[in-house]
C-alpha cells in the first residue's frame, strides 16, 4: 500500500501499570521509526485509566524507558503540543462530548439492564445449542420518553452503540496483514459508555486518536479483534478511519508468548544488566521488521531513514537472547572508551569495590555482593572513576572484545583493583599452577625476574618479549610459561588480555601478587 508522506501522525499509547515490556518497545519503536521515516509526527499518550495501577511512579518509569531508548516523541507529556493533554484522566470532557454527539444522531442508547439479568441470559445461552451471540438488544428498542424518564429517576445505565441494521461485512486493508473482513452481524451492541460515566476502552482510544489527528494505527495484534469495533465507532462519530498496522506476537524460545518466565522481559531489567539503548533498538526492530533481509547491524539514523510499514511481517518473532548479546557485543566494541566509561560508571564501581575488598584482605562473598554496593561506597567508587578516568579508560581495550553486556566488567575487571592481594581460582590453580609435570614454579620465578628487570620498560609488548626470550632460554613452552603468570597476577586462567592488564598495573603490585601465590602454592 502506499504511504504518502504527508501529515502522517502516530502515537503509542502505554498504561503506566508498571515496567514498558519489550513488546511495547518494539511497537513504539516500530511507530517512532515510522514518524521519522515519513517526516511526520509521533506522539505520546499516557492510557492511565486504571485508578489503582496507574500511579505517578509508573508513569515515570514509562517515560525513563522511552528517554533511555532514545525515542523523542513530538507531542506527550513533558513535551506539550496541540492536541493535548496526553493523559486519558485529562482528556474526559472529549468523552463526554463524544457520547452527546452519538446521542444527537441517535447513534447510542441507554441500557438498563444489570450485571445479574446479563449474566442470567449468558448463562442460559451458553446452555442452549446455538451458545452465546452477545447481547440481545433488549433495549434498543425502548420508547424514548421511557429511556429519557428512568434515566431522571437515576436508575443506572450504560451507553450502547447501535450497530446499524443491515450493515455490510466491516474490512479494511490492514498494512500489515492485508485485507481483513469481520461479518458485522456478530458486533453486538457494545457498551461505549459505563455506568459511571466512564469510557470503555474501545470508546475512549477511537475519540483520542481521532482528536489528535492520528493517521496511522501501528499496535500489537491482540488488538486486531478491536479494529472492526472501533471501526464501528468512527464512523459513527462521522471521523475518517484511520490505517491500521498490527504487529505479529514476539515469543519466547518455547514458542509461547514472551514474557517474564522466560526471563527479563522489560526494557528496565535489560537496561540494568548492561545492555545498550542503540543495540536494543537496533534488537527490537528486527523483531518483525529487516532493511534487506540480510543486514543485521542497523544504527537509529538508518532505520528511521529506511524503516517502511511493506517490509514488517506478519510472522511471530523469536526473541533470541543470544543474538541480542551478540549484538550488544558488537555496539560495545565499537563505541570507544570514553562513552564505555560513562555507561559503565556503576559497573566500575562495582568492580572497585570487589576488587578493593580483596586488596584489604577481605573478599566479598557472592551472598554478600549486594549490601557490598551500598550508597557510600558506590559514592566513593564513583569518585575514583571520575579522579583516573583516563586510567578507567584504559581498561576498554581489556575487555571491549570481550563482553557482551556492560555488567560482565564487574567481575573481569575486579582483578584491576586488588592490589598487592589475589583471589585465586581454585579449578585454575589445580589446573595451571598444581599440575604435575608443568614446571610451573620454574616459569612464575622465570617471569617475575623479567617483571623486576627495571631496564625491561614497563610496556606491554616489551614484557610480553622479554617473557618469552626467558621462556625460550628455559626451553618452556609458551602455554606453560604464561599460564601460571596469568594465574598469579589474574587469579584465573581465563582473563583480558594478560601483559596489557600488567602494563596498567604497579611494578611492585605485581611482584607482590607473584611472591604471594608463589608462597602460597609452592611455599617459596
Amino acid at each position: 500500500m502506499s504511504e504518502e508522506k504527508k501529515n502522517v501522525r502516530v502515537r503509542f499509547a502505554p498504561s503506566p501499570t508498571g515496567r514498558l515490556h519489550v513488546g511495547g518497545a518494539r511497537t513504539a519503536i516500530y511507530n517512532w521509526a515510522f514518524a521519522r521515516a515519513m517526516g511526520g509526527d509521533f506522539i505520546l499518550r499516557i492510557e492511565d485509566t486504571d485508578p489503582e495501577r496507574s500511579t505517578e511512579e509508573n508513569v515515570q518509569v514509562i517515560l525513563n524507558a522511552m528517554k533511555w531508548l532514545g525515542l523523542d516523541w513530538d507531542e506527550g507529556p513533558e513535551v506539550g503540543g496541540q492536541a493535548g493533554p496526553y493523559f486519558q484522566t485529562q482528556r474526559t470532557d472529549t468523552y463526554a462530548e463524544a457520547l452527546e454527539r452519538l446521542r444527537e444522531h441517535g447513534s447510542v442508547y441507554p441500557c438498563f439492564c444489570t450485571k445479574e439479568e446479563l449474566d442470567a441470559k449468558r448463562a442460559a445461552a451458553e446452555e442452549s445449542e446455538g451458545g452465546y451471540a452477545g447481547y440481545d438488544r433488549t433495549c434498543r428498542d425502548l420508547d424514548p420518553a421511557e429511556a429519557a424518564a428512568r434515566i431522571e429517576a437515576g436508575e443506572p445505565h450504560v451507553w450502547r452503540l447501535r450497530v446499524p441494521e443491515g450493515r455490510g461485512a466491516i474490512e479494511f486493508d490492514d498494512a500489515v496483514y492485508g485485507h481483513v473482513s469481520f461479518p458485522a452481524e456478530v458486533m453486538d451492541d457494545m457498551i461505549v459508555v459505563r455506568t459511571d460515566g466512564s469510557p470503555t476502552y474501545n470508546f475512549a482510544v477511537v475519540c483520542d486518536d481521532a482528536n489528535m489527528g492520528i493517521t496511522h494505527v501501528i499496535r500489537g495484534d491482540d488488538h486486531l479483534s478491536n479494529t472492526p469495533r472501533q471501526i464501528l465507532i468512527y464512523e459513527a462519530l462521522g471521523f475518517d478511519v484511520p490505517v491500521f498496522a498490527h504487529l505479529s506476537m514476539i515469543l519466547g524460545p518455547d514458542g509461547k508468548k514472551l514474557s517474564k518466565r522466560h526471563g527479563a522481559a522489560s526494557v528496565e531489567e535489560f537496561c540494568e544488566r548492561g545492555y545498550l539503548p542503540d543495540a536494543m533498538v537496533n534488537f527490537l526492530a528486527l523483531l518483525g521488521w529487516s532493511l534487506d533481509g540480510e543486514t543485521t547491524l542497523i544504527n537509529r539514523e538508518t532505520l528511521c531513514e529506511k524503516f517502511s510499514l511493506e517490509r514488517v511481517t506478519k510472522k511471530d518473532a523469536v526473541f533470541d537472547e543470544t543474538k541480542l548479546d551478540w549484538m550488544n557485543g558488537q555496539y560495545i566494541k565499537d563505541m570507544g572508551p570514553n562513552a564505555w566509561v560513562r555507561s559503565s560508571l556503576l559497573w566500575l564501581a562495582q568492580a572497585n569495590i570487589l576488587g578493593s575488598a580483596v586488596a584489604a584482605g577481605t573478599p566479598i562473598d557472592p551472598e554478600a555482593r549486594e549490601a557490598a554496593f551500598d550508597g557510600a561506597a558506590i559514592e566513593s567508587a564513583l569518585a575514583d572513576v571520575q579522579e583516573r578516568a583516563v586510567w578507567y579508560c584504559d581498561l576498554y581495550p581489556l575487555v571491549s572484545e570481550r563482553l557482551t553486556r556492560l555488567d560482565e566488567a564487574v567481575d573481569k575487571l575486579a582483578f584491576m583493583f586488588w592490589g598487592r592481594n589475589v583471589q585465586l581460582d581454585e579449578k585454575s590453580v589445580s589446573k595451571v599452577l598444581k599440575k604435575e609435570g608443568a614446571r610451573a614454579d620454574e616459569a612464575l620465578a622465570a617471569c617475575r625476574g623479567v617483571l623486576a628487570d627495571e631496564g625491561v620498560e614497563w610496556d606491554a609488548e616489551a614484557l610480553e618479549k622479554a617473557c618469552r626470550a626467558e621462556g625460550e632460554r628455559l626451553e618452556i613452552k609458551p602455554k606453560l610459561l604464561l599460564q601460571p603468570l596469568r594465574v598469579a597476577v589474574c587469579g584465573n586462567m581465563v582473563s583480558p588480555p594478560l601483559f596489557e592488564s600488567i602494563e596498567l598495573l604497579p611494578r611492585e603490585d605485581v611482584l607482590a601478587r607473584i611472591d604471594k601465590v608463589a608462597a602460597e602454592v609452592f611455599g617459596g
